[in-house]
């Protein structure tokens, strides 16, 4: 029985392709965005999540732990092993394991249920993350049971995988939601961990075969907001075909407490979100190049 990693289902979502949708997220992503609002789907392991405000102090973690990995108000990395027995015993789930191991038909079973929504909004499901083509059989076989059952599928993706990986699954998909970040080569490795050259390269391929792409930026203010940055995007997406729309994203910081609870630093804690005018102007820059703009997803 195939399986795979996911960290959660999100039903009734309207911000992940039209009309209402089921979004699957993928757990592991090769990428490392300071700016990420799902920190736990970077890793692709379970991971353990501490809730501060939800502990009683009861100490039946500490107890249960063999490793001696619990520390109070987080947990010693180095010792922790990922079992999940604290968060087995937590009465007031304090500590919490984020991922988990799914069967397809598992996942499918999830995704039909909602069907009456999908064909009265024009919706379907979506595989998001962290990065669906990490775990590509996964991917594939979900895309072939959606196939089956006639519902629409949109996959959210990075771009960041083989280009073979990419197309293969090209045909099963309806619509590809594709992000871009910059276009500074040298920037993209510092704010993001990777090269952008291998995310450019399979858009453009892309785009010549797939007739359904929306492109989202995230505007991260300070880091890719700069006018030289989005001229070069705008001009190179003006270039390539099938793309729909083009969606600005402006930077938000509600996934901070992830990161605390989760015992990770966040990097752009002093960064606030662009203005609604920057946004508009910024919008108007893109538009300027004949493409389709939308502030938000």
């Amino acid at each position: 029985m195939l399986t795979g990693s996911i960290f959660d289902i999100m039903k009734y979502s309207i911000r992940d392709g039209p009309g209402i949708r089921t979004t699957i997220f993928f757990k592991g992503c090769p990428l490392k965005c300071l700016w990420c609002h799902n920190p736990e789907s970077q890793d692709p392991e379970p991971q353990l999540m501490f809730w501060p405000d939800r502990c009683i102090g009861c100490g039946d973690c500490v107890e249960t732990c063999v490793n001696q990995a619990i520390l109070p108000g987080g947990i010693h990395k180095e010792r922790c092993r990922r079992c999940g027995q604290c968060a087995a015993v937590c009465p007031t789930l304090a500590r919490e394991m984020v991922g988990r191991r799914v069967a397809v038909e598992e996942v499918v079973r999830e995704i039909e249920r909602d069907r009456i929504f999908y064909e009265e909004s024009g919706g379907g499901v979506t595989f998001s993350g962290g990065e669906p083509l990490v775990q590509p059989s996964f991917l594939h076989s979900l895309l072939d049971a959606c196939q089956d059952r006639e519902i629409a599928t949109a996959v959210d993706t990075t771009g960041y995988t083989a280009e073979e990986t990419l197309l293969s699954i090209s045909e099963k998909v309806d619509l590809f939601l594709y992000d871009i970040k910059l276009m500074d080569d040298e920037k993209h490795k510092l704010f993001t961990g990777v090269s952008n050259r291998l995310i450019l390269n399979n858009l453009q391929k892309l785009s010549q075969r797939h007739p359904h792409i929306i492109i989202r930026i995230p505007i991260i203010p300070g880091i890719n907001d700069d006018r030289e940055n989005l001229e070069q995007m705008a001009s190179f997406i003006s270039t390539l075909q099938n793309i729909w729309e083009v969606q600005l994203l402006p930077y938000h910081n509600t996934g901070m407490g992830k990161y605390e609870r989760l015992n990770l630093p966040y990097q752009l804690a002093q960064t606030q979100p662009p203005a609604d005018e920057a946004m508009q102007l910024l919008a108007g820059e893109f538009r300027s190049y004949g493409l389709n703009v939308k502030i938000g997803g």
